[in-house]
């Protein structure tokens, strides 16, 4: 096990250089100059050479690298053109709530796509399980923003059961304000019992969350559907078949525990999708995360904080895959040696 740690620990050393170097050559390909973004429209020769100055534009790109590196080694991200705060301070702020809007989707995810899979193989070419692939098919399909803006319209606009947009009542800072933690309102909300707070912000979770976990509940269903298909015809399904189990025992108790494995690697390229995925949703719902500030930064050319958020997305792709390679090795000795 300690020989898997350190193998996939390398690996995943030696993608986030490449994403670190690719992170770096994409921000200098934007169009625009950032000293112009900084400084602004109406800046002056000097003013502008004393930006340029100050990020190392008119250093040699390949100077320009290694101080890039250098600094995030240290944890700086650079400074924002738009916000002037630091882009760690910003990405601070943001990611906790996309991080609680993406987590609250996984889980819906989870909790409703292995059932599905599970009953569409129970009966499978059966009416249910022709219902479970439509709709599955469906949801990972539908583009996000359409199913955004349809969820907010009917449920929010016309039925008026869920608020329109935000994260919580606004309104309560006043009357209920929440003492942070951890940035992620729920839980702070949560461990300093704001029942006011709590309340609103699941009340407002509920459908940027529907929409997000759309697309990973689809996925997960039909994978732990074709995979359940694959695993019933093994010869361990086969003998507790032999051996009295109904079929539904057979899919829970024996068939199940080997499909985790490919699960796992699922829900881990999904999360970092769904991240990204949820900028959309973030926009139409308006919920202050990674979304939010992503079209804020582009729209002022902000290419320190683009390349943070990109950075902070490739990032959360390798490191979901190092948590789920590792995981695979304690569930099964097998993938050790892969």
């Amino acid at each position: 096990m300690l020989r898997h740690l350190i193998r996939r620990l390398g690996q995943a050393l030696l993608v986030v250089a490449g994403v670190v170097a690719l992170t770096f050559v994409i921000t200098r390909l934007l169009p625009g100059d950032p000293a112009v973004a900084f400084a602004g429209p109406k800046a002056s020769a000097t003013e502008l050479a004393a930006a340029r100055e100050r990020f190392g534009l008119d250093d040699p790109l390949w100077m320009q690298l290694l101080t890039y590196a250098r600094d995030l080694l240290t944890g700086d991200l650079g400074t924002s053109l738009h916000t002037r705060q630091p882009v760690a301070d910003d990405l601070a702020l943001a990611f906790p709530a996309s991080l609680e809007l993406v987590g609250a989707a996984l889980l819906i995810a989870i909790v409703v796509g292995i059932p599905l899979g599970i009953a569409a193989t129970r009966y499978r070419a059966k009416f249910l399980d022709f219902t479970v692939r439509l709709s599955t098919m469906l949801a990972v399909s539908v583009p996000v923003f359409w199913l955004a803006l349809a969820i907010q319209t009917v449920f929010a606009s016309g039925l008026r059961w869920f608020p329109v947009a935000g994260e919580y009542d606004s309104t309560l800072d006043t009357t209920s304000p929440l003492t942070v933690y951890t940035n992620i309102t729920a839980v702070d909300a949560l461990i300093t019992g704001n029942w006011p707070i709590l309340t609103s912000t699941l009340h407002h979770l509920i459908l940027p969350a529907l929409v997000v976990a759309a697309y990973p509940t689809g996925v997960v269903a039909q994978l732990t559907r074709a995979a359940l298909i694959e695993e019933s015809g093994q010869d361990h399904a086969r003998m507790a078949r032999a051996l009295g189990f109904n079929r539904t025992e057979v899919l829970t108790r024996f068939s199940l525990r080997p499909v985790l494995n490919p699960l796992l690697s699922l829900v881990a390229l999904v999360f970092a999708y769904s991240i990204v995925n949820g900028f959309l949703v973030e926009a139409i719902f308006n919920w202050p995360g990674l979304g939010r500030y992503a079209a804020d930064s582009i729209r002022s050319l902000d290419i320190p904080a683009i390349a943070g958020v990109t950075l902070l997305v490739a990032l959360l792709y390798v490191l979901a895959n190092l948590v789920v390679d590792l995981l695979q090795g304690v569930i099964d000795p097998r993938a050790r040696q892969r």
